[in-house]
């Protein structure tokens, strides 16, 4: 019996194997070192993540400069290797990206300019992954002979296949250019504060045909983008983030306004969340029975006033009960005062 047909593939196949391997151990140890000598940057740390593709890319390389004929098994490296080079390169942009970006947000004093860059550059990345998934898919599709027949023949039809598909995909490339305004016209970032439909949260998730916003109670709103675009909505974190807050009671006309402004400010001094510059207190409406007492608070961003407009309702309801409980609403069953 002759071995000789068996044992080349076994040996084509061991020594590309070794040789894999070596090079993915030497790239790694490069890698690494490069990363203990440039802390400043997490760029080369993030590159080994290109270890697994570059494994696939070397070895179907190998493989296919081994083989000396075109058959069923060449063509199906030629696919590994397609797909291995768009995985590669996919990894590779991610790295610079995402280096880029962590090395701005570590510089960057602007939490706003920060979290409108990562949009930015969270979109770009998308962009450039579809970009080059659909290269590489049309690559590997004309690999096959049957598939440039039939692409010949589609170029006669393409205006009218281009008409149709554009009417059929009219609201998903509304919502990709909808993206893409929503990423370079800084209109909303990801992090900002933004009321929709009378819901309240944060924005969470965008790519380029929705958007994702957190509820303070911990839901998920997923909505097209081209909301954002086309109908008007609250952005209480565009401009910067400090936010004002009103606080509402209704008392009765002999709340002690004056010493209620006293214990404001000594509320205040207490309450982390209140960054010092507005805190005042007027009466701002009268009914027959009850008077509108507002306080005007400030925070450093939407959560903060919140939970600062949590603790000063509490905390002066709780004084008001302890040493004026008269000031409290109610209703009057007494005679009135005669008329002089």
């Amino acid at each position: 019996m002759d071995t000789h047909p068996l044992l080349r593939p076994i040996v084509v196949v061991a020594a590309t194997l070794a040789v894999t391997l070596l090079a993915g151990w030497l790239l790694d140890l490069a890698l690494r070192r490069a990363d203990a000598r440039h802390s400043e940057t997490p760029l080369w740390g993030l590159l080994r993540r290109c270890r697994p593709p570059f494994l696939l890319v070397l070895a179907a390389s190998l493989l296919q400069a081994m083989r000396r004929n075109r058959d069923v098994v060449g063509h199906a490296l030629t696919l590994v290797l397609i797909a291995g080079a768009a995985w590669l390169l996919v990894r590779i942009v991610t790295a610079v990206v995402d280096s880029v970006y962590a090395r701005y947000a570590a510089d960057a004093e602007d939490e706003a300019r920060v979290r409108r860059v990562r949009t930015q550059v969270t979109l770009i990345q998308r962009v450039a992954t579809a970009t080059v998934i659909v290269v590489a898919a049309g690559a590997m599709l004309l690999t096959f002979p049957e598939m440039r027949t039939v692409g010949t023949s589609m170029l006669a039809s393409a205006g009218v296949l281009g008409i149709v598909a554009g009417i059929a995909a009219q609201s998903a490339l509304g919502n990709l250019f909808a993206g893409l305004q929503i990423a370079f016209g800084d209109t909303v970032r990801i992090g900002d504060t933004v009321v929709v439909d009378k819901e309240w949260g944060t924005v969470e998730e965008i790519t380029l045909t929705f958007l994702t916003v957190r509820t303070w109670d911990e839901r998920r709103i997923t909505m097209p983008v081209s909301y954002f675009t086309s109908k008007p909505y609250e952005n209480w974190s565009r401009g910067g983030a400090q936010m004002t807050g009103t606080v509402f009671w209704h008392l009765d006309h002999s709340a002690p306004v004056d010493l209620m402004r006293e214990e404001l400010q000594r509320i205040l001094k207490t309450i982390p969340e209140w960054d010092g510059r507005t805190g005042s207190l007027a009466v701002t409406d009268t009914t027959p029975h009850t008077v509108q007492i507002r306080a005007v608070v400030t925070a450093a961003n939407a959560d903060a006033v919140w939970t600062l407009r949590c603790a000063v309702r509490e905390r002066l309801i709780t004084w008001l009960v302890t040493h004026h409980p008269y000031a409290l609403p109610r209703i009057a069953t007494s005679e009135a005062a005669p008329r002089p």
